[in-house]
């Protein structure tokens, strides 16, 4: 094999505009490839489509302005290419780089459009980035694909028949489903690599858990090739007879930071069309390659499974953007629903696109390398911008609509303070709010039924003048109660109580151990919900010493080595040195402050326990300092075979017990034999997405201290001697917990449901004093079958129907009935497990028809 090494200047004179010294690199041997002769024997009957590329993150090792430029230049660079080269095909994903065209330069979208007409620009993913597939919410996903093949169509005049994301770090089980919905029937993706994850083939069927199927293909080797394409090709044919087709994809072109096709790879791919004895070789686009193979009916196997593990320290890394993105896509639902049945019962506001906005600011976020933590801190504080936009469309809109509600409620007590509490789920919700009033002594707090409410004052957020109001109400479907509070006779009787070491109301007997850690006794059960009693939530430090990705890493407390060779020494230690204090003592809710420290680090935790509830919460403040290590809260539940079942976009997942980290949603079951019986324990959290469970031991990760973008094998010492390095998660962050210990499954106490009132909760505003029309209490929506949520309401984006969207959550078929009482209309309908059903509703004639993930 012969190498010939190149300058810089000689190798851009010869590659593509705009690709940049990062990009390049190596810069040796790029020319190398198989001697003229040397191919296999069979080699003549294998095909590779050549599939012209130019990777682009938008952000990573540079700030998202820098991406808009890369965007610019990478286009610019593959049209010179294609008329050079006239049969040369260009592939390219992301409404949003396509946007930025129009915004910037119409004159290079008039190309891309003509170019895409004859066939030779092929726009592949359809959504509006290559995201991070482990992190956002199934709805986000779905918005990812509206907001996407929409903006493509407009754009260039096609949608995406084939969903793309290649650097994207690992995929959920769940997404053939949205693919599909979202008029897509193929998938490319490259992570995890054959070390990290074996298939069957690199060309499958890939099944979701309610039947969908999308053709799959694995990208070997690298998306990026800036090199000469012979290397790439002979390294596929090494492992070809282990493959059940004969036809495979081949990328070339410099990528990350862009650039694109290079004039050595088509010098090459022409040398290789007339080379003897080689593969055939076509210029090629991502679509056809898709139509080939499946004209040609091959066996192929069939995966039903996530595809994972690569960069596990990513489904933790950088706290803040992760809570925010959380925040920010149930904020954006709340409101839409809010605001859809607003506009349509009271005439609110629905505004159509700001709500546009402020989503395409959140699926942008959510691009791979930034929701993933490992861009820069320069990033960090980009993306807290574009998350609080997203808060602050939703919040406002929320609050003008439901005030714009209660001007129409009457309110006619000027002795009486009035608040208006909206539930934004189509199921009736029973819940504690929270609200500063001026003070009234002995409050008594009533719903619009006269009905007495539980209730107590807690500390308020100010010192002067106001003191907060916490009750307990029972709300209707997708509706609102008005609350009443004046003066009246204190409550006397209390089934909940709080000592210095003690929480206890008639389900659970709460203990804490000197360092912090809880026990629970589960009175009914009669027996400790975890291993050695006072042992729950324990706050592990563990070892950290691998990169932001943690390339290689399966498991936090056990090493791999691997080229990284990252040894870590496992768990060092734990918070400890604990000190506890009643914080609340009343009627409904009874409070214990658990204060610990570890090294440079402290934590504050507020354990709630409220009178006649199965669901035990914390409040969580940590202020942390380390380097290079982690937090984990440790949950050691007791119980004999445990399942783990992970939260995942739009459906669950049942894995190993081995330890290995695990992405999640927003909870996470293990539920094992005591006995005869089953038991487990679910625990819901409203900012984090990294979990393991090592037997019966469920784990949180909290935290991880790793530097900003260090990508290794290479230490930080070699990287950057001497130099400042900027740590993630320094300083205070916050997160809620819910634990809910059962009998059963967490089918049996309906998790999904919990889980979207723990992270959506009712909404409160408060009413002045006036009269009106409306009644004192509605409900808007409701369905009638428990594994049936309603996730989404909202405005069509053509016209001005409404759009409903429906998931099933426990994995049952079910006939769900939706109704709406404001209106003369119905929907029943069947719903296959795990399905998402959408619905599209004409408001003026109630007409009602299932469409896709496009409204369509």
């Amino acid at each position: 094999m012969n190498t010939k090494a190149i300058s810089r200047r000689d190798f851009i004179n010869r590659t593509a505009v705009g690709a940049t010294a990062f990009a390049l690199t190596p810069v040796t041997g790029l020319l190398a490839r198989p001697a003229v002769g040397s191919w296999p024997k069979d080699a003549g009957k294998y095909r590779f489509y050549m599939i012209g590329h130019g990777h682009i993150d938008p952000v990573w090792l540079w700030p998202w302005t820098e991406g808009v430029a890369v965007v610019h230049s990478t286009f610019r660079s593959a049209l010179d290419r294609m008329k050079e080269t006239s049969d040369m095909v260009f592939t390219a994903s992301s409404a949003q780089f396509y946007q930025w065209v129009a915004d910037n330069d119409p004159g290079m979208l008039t190309e891309i459009r003509q170019r895409v007409a004859e066939g030779r620009w092929n726009v592949v993913g359809g959504w509006w980035v290559e995201p991070d597939m482990n992190i956002p919410s199934g709805e986000a996903m779905a918005r990812q694909g509206l907001y996407g093949q929409l903006t493509l169509e407009k754009l260039v005049g096609k949608r995406a028949t084939v969903a793309f994301n290649p650097d994207s770090f690992g995929h959920p089980g769940t997404l053939p489903q949205i693919i599909r919905l979202q008029g897509m029937e193929n998938y490319v993706f490259m992570r995890p690599d054959p070390r990290e994850k074996t298939l069957p083939a690199n060309l499958f069927w890939w099944e979701g858990p309610d039947g969908s199927k999308v053709l799959t293909a694995r990208i070997q080797g690298s998306y990026n090739n800036s090199r000469e394409v012979s290397t790439h090709i002979s390294n596929v044919l090494k492992v070809a007879g282990e493959q059940p087709v004969t036809d495979f994809m081949s990328f070339f072109g410099v990528g990350d930071h862009g650039g694109g096709p290079t004039k050595i790879n088509i010098e090459s791919i022409h040398r290789l069309k007339t080379e003897k004895g080689a593969p055939t070789v076509l210029y090629s686009s991502v679509d056809r390659y898709f139509e080939d193979v499946r004209a040609k009916q091959p066996n192929l196997p069939t995966v039903k499974d996530d595809l994972q593990h690569h960069a596990v320290g990513c489904y933790s890394a950088e706290s803040a953007i992760k809570k925010n993105n959380r925040l920010s896509e149930a904020a954006l639902v709340t409101a839409e629903k809010i605001a859809t049945v607003g506009a349509l019962i009271w005439k609110a506001h629905y505004p159509k696109e700001r709500f546009t906005d402020a989503w395409k600011q959140v699926l942008f976020l959510q691009f791979h390398d930034s929701l993933a933590g490992s861009s820069l801190a320069v990033h960090s504080k980009d993306a807290l911008e574009g998350h609080n936009y997203a808060l602050n469309v939703a919040h406002t809109t929320t609050a003008l609509a439901i005030q714009k509600l209660e001007w129409q409620i009457p309110s006619e007590d000027p002795e009486s303070e009035y608040l208006v509490a909206f539930n934004p789920h189509a199921w009736e919700v029973s819940a504690n709010m929270e609200y500063d009033l001026n003070h009234i002594p002995l409050p008594l707090v009533t719903d619009d039924r006269g009905q007495r409410l539980s209730a107590q004052y807690i500390q308020a957020q100010s010192v002067t003048g106001r003191r907060r109001l916490l009750f307990n109400a029972t709300l209707p479907p997708l509706g609102y109660r008005q609350i009443r509070v004046r003066k009246g006779e204190a409550a006397t009787e209390s089934k909940v109580s709080a000592e210095p070491d003690r929480l206890e109301n008639e389900f659970y007997r709460i203990t804490f151990s000197p360092n912090g850690e809880i026990g629970i006794y589960d009175k009914e059960a009669g027996r400790d919900v975890f291993k050695g009693g006072a042992t729950g939530c324990k706050g592990a430090v563990i070892d950290d010493p691998s990169d932001t990705w943690s390339h290689d890493v399966r498991d936090f407390t056990r090493n791999t080595l691997t080229e990284y060779n990252y040894v870590t020494k496992g768990e060092i230690g734990a918070f400890g040195n604990a000190r506890t204090v009643v914080l609340e003592k009343g009627p409904l809710r009874a409070g214990i402050r658990v204060q610990s420290v570890y090294g440079h680090s402290d934590m504050t935790v507020d354990w709630m326990l409220t009178a006649g509830s199965r669901r035990i919460e914390a409040q969580v403040s940590l202020n942390w300092h380390e380097r290079l290590k982690m937090l984990k809260f440790s949950f050691p539940v007791d119980v004999e075979s445990p399942v783990p079942t992970y939260e995942t976009p739009y459906g669950v997942m049942v894995r190993e017990p081995n330890g290995e980290e695990d992405p999640g949603q927003r909870w996470i079951d293990v539920t094992g034999r005591r006995g005869a019986d089953s038991y487990g324990l679910t625990v819901l959290n409203d900012a984090k997405y990294g979990y393991n469970v090592q037997g019966s031991d469920m784990r949180i990760t909290v935290t991880r201290s790793a530097p900003y973008a260090h990508h290794g094998p290479d230490p930080l010492s070699k990287l950057a001697p001497g130099a400042e390095v900027l740590w993630m998660d320094q300083g205070i962050q916050t997160l809620r917990l819910l634990l809910v210990p059962h009998r059963g499954g967490w089918q049996d106490i309906n998790a999904p449901r919990i889980a979207e009132e723990f992270i959506a909760p009712p909404v409160l505003s408060y009413q002045g004093i006036h009269r009106g029309t409306m009644s004192k209490s509605a409900s808007f929506l409701s369905v009638d079958t428990p594994n049936v949520i309603v996730s989404a309401i909202k405005q069509s984006e053509t016209g001005n129907d409404l759009v409903i969207r429906l998931v099933e959550t426990l994995g049952k078929a079910a006939a769900p009935v939706l109704r709406f009482p404001s209106a003369s209309f119905s929907w029943r309908g069947n719903i296959k497990p795990f399905e998402i059903k959408t619905l599209r509703v004409n408001p003026q004639t109630g007409d009602i028809r299932e469409v896709n993930l496009l409204e369509e």
